[in-house]
């Protein structure tokens, strides 16, 4: 991808994960086997969670329509980190019917079969069949989605924060260069390279390009098929491989039982400093909230805040790593 001025003066980052980009995500990462590691124990979670609510059907149907392949319709990925999932889906089910039939066809192309019947409706922009699409990705999301919100939202409210101040020291060149920290990717004089599933040239002409980081994508990032749709650029948040046991055991922590768990939760996210709204966002809080949780911290020792010109960024201290990790002395 190659960038003029005027591209690079427009680049813009979502101000926040995007719901149906994460379920399409999530969905591909049930299918392949992908950082064990890091999702291995989401998967047999999510695995027992669908099973249990009766989903494992949905599911099914769901993963033909989004396969982990090198093509899946647009029209799942309505989102560019600007809606919530009740807008989304609504972006969604208002899909035209000639893109529909257009996208649905691709998809089935690629296995050399004509869209099957029970697709059809589908492809034929069935409000009935919308309908049930969209009831169908409300379920998967309330189960391998949802819960795992917190932590979601807290690593993408860090890699915010990251963004942000390379974006003040340096510009917008400063914000594609820090995305070299990632496998694969590498700018340089206006052109960046990234390992995309495909090769492929993306021209933006002269439009804007939004930069949106996902939680379920693994080191390849993703972008529309459809270059007449508004440019986004889908990047991995790539989590540590220990989010999901630091998600389940946190609210049992000794820490949480003696400050609470939010503010066990705030501590625990400072691994990379944060803004007061980037915490509120994180841990879905009022910003007044977010606000009076950091100066308790902050009175107790265990977070530093800092101004940075019109920003405060906060700080763990070694003494709330201390609290955090049990190793006080």
């Amino acid at each position: 991808m190659e960038f003029t001025s005027r591209e690079l003066a427009g680049l813009r980052v979502a101000s926040r994960v995007d719901p149906l980009w994460e379920t399409a995500l999530s969905l591909h990462l049930l299918q392949n086997r992908q950082a064990p590691l890091t999702f291995g124990a989401w998967r047999r979670e999510v695995g027992a969670a669908l099973r249990l609510a009766g989903l494992v059907p949905v599911t099914r149907a769901l993963t033909r329509l989004c396969p982990d392949g090198s093509y899946f319709p647009d029209f799942l990925t309505p989102g560019r980190g600007d809606t919530d999932l009740d807008t989304g889906l609504d972006r969604l089910l208002s899909t035209p019917r000639r893109r529909l039939r257009a996208e649905l066809t691709r998809l089935h192309a690629h296995s050399g079969r004509p869209v099957p019947a029970d697709v059809r409706p589908l492809a034929d922009g069935c409000p009935k069949a919308l309908q049930r699409l969209g009831s169908a990705l409300r379920a998967y999301h309330r189960v391998a989605v949802e819960p795992y919100l917190p932590a979601i939202g807290a690593q993408a409210a860090a890699d915010r924060t990251v963004r942000a101040q390379a974006v003040l020291a340096h510009g917008a060149e400063g914000l594609l260069t820090g995305y070299d920290q990632l496998p694969g990717w590498h700018y340089r004089d206006r052109l960046l390279r990234a390992p995309y599933p495909v090769s492929r040239e993306l021209s933006l002409h002269g439009r804007v390009l939004t930069l949106v980081p996902a939680f379920f994508c693994v080191r390849a990032p993703l972008a529309l098929v459809d270059e007449e749709l508004p440019p986004v650029l889908v990047h991995p948040l790539s989590p540590a491989p220990g989010w999901f046991e630091r998600r389940r055991d946190g609210s049992d922590a000794p820490v949480a039982q003696l400050i609470g768990a939010s503010r066990a939760e705030l501590l625990r996210m400072l691994d990379r400093p944060m803004t007061t709204m980037d915490i509120a966002a994180a841990l879905r809080l009022a910003p007044s909230t977010a606000s009076r949780h950091a100066t308790v911290l902050r009175e107790a020792g265990l977070l530093l805040s800092q101004r940075q010109g019109v920003r405060v960024l906060h700080h763990r201290t070694r003494l709330g790593r201390a609290v955090l990790e049990g190793s006080l002395r």
